[in-house]
C-alpha cells in the first residue's frame, strides 16, 4: 500500500507539473482541468476533482478504499507563452489516455517537453517581423517599418534580460513601455521624423492579446472567477503599457 500510495503521490506530482506548464503557456482554465481529470482517470483513480484558476491549481483523487490524495500548487506568473509546448503537453496527455503508458514514461516524457527551450533568434525574428509589418500596417512607410523592427528587437532583449528582475509582469510592461517610448521619441527628434506608426508598431509587442481573449472565453464557458482574474491582469497590464508611453512625452 505504502508504494501504491507513493506512485499516487508521483502521478499527481505530474499531473500538477503539467498543468502549471499548460497555464503557463496560454492554455485556458477549462483546458486544464479537463487534462488533468481525463489523465487521472486514466491512471486508475475512481473520481478526479481539479479546480483550476490562473494562479492556482487544486487536485483531488480518489484510488478507492477511502484512499484519498490532495495537493495544491501555485502557479507563477508567466513570462511567456510557448504553443508549441503546449501543443506537445496536449499531444502526451492524449497519448497517455490511448495507451498503457506507465508513471515513469510520462515523467520522462514531460521532462523532455519542458526542457525544450524556445529559440531566442526565432523569437526576436517573429517580433521583429510583427512590428514593422504592424507599423506599415497602421500608415507607416518603410523607415517606420525598418526603426520599428529594430526598436523591436529591444524590447526582446529587454524581456530576456530585464524582465526577471521585475517583480511583476506589470512593472515591467511600465518600465519597458516608459523606456522604449523615450528611445522613439529621442530618434524621431534626431530624424525629424513622425514616430506615432513606430510606436503603434512596438506597443503591439506588449499588449496581452492572448490574455484577454481567453479571459473573454473563460466567462464564455462558465469560468467566472478565471475569466474575471485574466480580465482584471489584462487591462491592468494595459493600463501599465499606456502609462509608460504617455510618461514618456511629458519626460522627452
Amino acid at each position: 500500500m505504502g508504494t501504491e500510495s507513493a506512485q499516487t503521490e508521483r502521478m499527481m506530482g505530474i499531473l500538477l507539473n503539467i498543468g502549471e506548464e499548460m497555464l503557463r503557456n496560454g492554455s485556458e482554465v477549462r483546458r486544464v482541468e479537463e487534462t488533468i481529470t481525463r489523465m487521472g482517470k486514466a491512471y486508475g483513480a475512481m473520481y478526479v476533482d481539479a479546480f483550476v484558476i490562473t494562479s492556482c491549481i487544486v487536485v483531488t483523487i480518489n484510488m478507492g478504499n477511502n484512499n484519498t490524495f490532495t495537493r495544491t500548487r501555485r502557479v507563477p506568473e508567466p513570462n511567456v507563452t510557448d504553443f508549441s509546448k503546449l501543443e506537445k503537453l496536449n499531444s502526451l496527455s492524449r497519448q497517455f489516455c490511448k495507451t498503457d503508458m506507465s508513471v515513469e514514461e510520462l515523467e520522462e516524457a514531460y521532462e523532455g517537453i519542458v526542457s525544450q527551450k524556445a529559440g531566442f533568434l526565432k523569437f526576436c525574428a517573429g517580433s521583429v517581423i510583427a512590428a514593422g509589418t504592424l507599423a506599415v500596417f497602421f500608415g507607416g512607410n518603410l523607415t517606420d517599418c525598418v526603426l520599428a523592427a529594430a526598436f523591436g528587437m529591444i524590447i526582446c532583449v529587454m524581456k530576456k534580460y530585464v524582465m526577471r528582475f521585475c517583480t511583476n509582469t506589470i512593472f515591467f510592461n511600465f518600465i519597458c513601455s516608459l523606456l522604449i517610448s523615450m528611445l522613439i521619441r529621442k530618434t524621431g527628434i534626431f530624424l525629424s521624423i513622425p514616430v506615432d506608426k513606430i510606436m503603434i508598431g512596438d506597443i503591439m509587442l506588449l499588449i496581452p492579446g492572448i490574455a484577454l481573449t481567453n479571459a473573454i472565453k473563460d466567462v464564455f464557458v462558465g469560468d467566472t472567477v478565471s475569466g474575471i482574474m485574466r480580465l482584471a491582469e489584462s487591462l491592468l497590464w494595459a493600463g501599465a503599457i499606456a502609462c509608460g508611453f504617455m510618461l514618456s512625452f511629458f519626460i522627452v
